[in-house]
């Protein structure tokens, strides 16, 4: 397999897997609903200061400051690299 991921298949793993439902399913992160809002434990300080945006498809640890995106979130997780983690999120996507 090349080395170079097409951009619109990596911008569909960034925008078409909802961070939310990786997060706790595909990942197994500790999460929550807390005040009307899906808090998860960050995965990388462990604070459960966290949100994320279903608009963007975004996550955000206020605590440490970082944002993910569902392939940044794989390769924290799973400790991997960008192309593992986009083999990984390949099964996610409905075609």
């Amino acid at each position: 397999m090349s080395n170079l991921y097409p951009p619109d298949f990596l911008r569909r793993l960034r925008n078409e897997i909802p961070i939310n439902k990786l997060i706790a399913l595909g990942l197994g992160l500790p999460n929550k609903i807390a005040d009307g809002y899906f808090r998860f434990q960050c995965p990388v300080c462990r604070e459960f200061n966290t949100a994320t945006n279903p608009k963007t498809n975004l996550a955000r640890c206020f605590t440490c400051q970082r944002n993910f995106n569902p392939i940044d979130m794989t390769m924290i997780v799973n400790i991997c690299d960008f192309k593992d983690a986009v083999e990984y999120l390949r099964g996610y996507l409905q075609n």
